[in-house]
């Protein structure tokens, strides 16, 4: 199972992860840990991530992907894969597209988590309040929220066509969020 939980920052996808990798042993490939993990191994491509990230640069695509075809085969006996943070884009779309038909498999299944934005504005200013999360500050989420309806969005009809798109209410509980996901991923394509 190749699995790409999709939605804006908050939406819950970290959760809903957390939980597929306790429930079915899934790999969660989360693109921040697998760069700061090749940045602090020392390897060849560790070395490379570590100095573009030193000089305040974004690790390209091509890097990415050579980033999760180590951990495919690290991890190849695994029942599973969710990709977190990955692709953003419509090339990085296509770039996973080919790594995986190159190791005989596919994107399987795309679970949109849909939430209303106004209401998740709400929750992460109040979490900002009361936690202090930098990265809940209202300005910066409003600006990778921006990001993400610009970027990541479009990859909503390139998986729809496809037939493997599913959709499931982000706004209902925690409980609700996971057994509408569990629904989705018995669905057919």
């Amino acid at each position: 199972m190749n699995l790409i939980l999709f939605g804006p920052p908050a939406a819950g996808k970290g959760t809903q992860a957390k939980r597929l990798v306790e429930e079915h042993g899934y790999v969660q490939l989360s693109t921040g840990d697998m760069l700061r993990a090749a940045r602090a191994s020392g390897s060849e491509l560790g070395n490379r991530v570590a100095k573009i990230m030193d000089e305040g640069g974004l690790v390209s695509d091509e890097i990415v992907i050579d980033l999760i075809d180590e951990q495919l085969e690290t991890h190849k006996n695994a029942p599973g894969f969710i990709y977190d943070g990955f692709p953003r884009t419509v090339g990085q779309a296509k770039a996973l597209d080919k790594l995986l038909e190159s190791r005989g498999t596919q994107v399987d299944r795309v679970i949109r988590l849909v939430v209303d934005e106004t209401q998740l504005m709400q929750r992460v200013t109040k979490r900002f309040e009361e936690e202090g999360r930098k990265d809940d500050n209202p300005a910066t989420f409003a600006a990778r929220l921006d990001k993400y309806n610009q970027d990541t969005a479009p990859l909503l009809p390139f998986y729809a066509e496809r037939g493997i798109l599913r959709e499931v209410d982000g706004m209902a509980s925690i409980e609700e969020v996971t057994k509408g996901v569990e629904e989705a991923l018995k669905q057919t394509a």
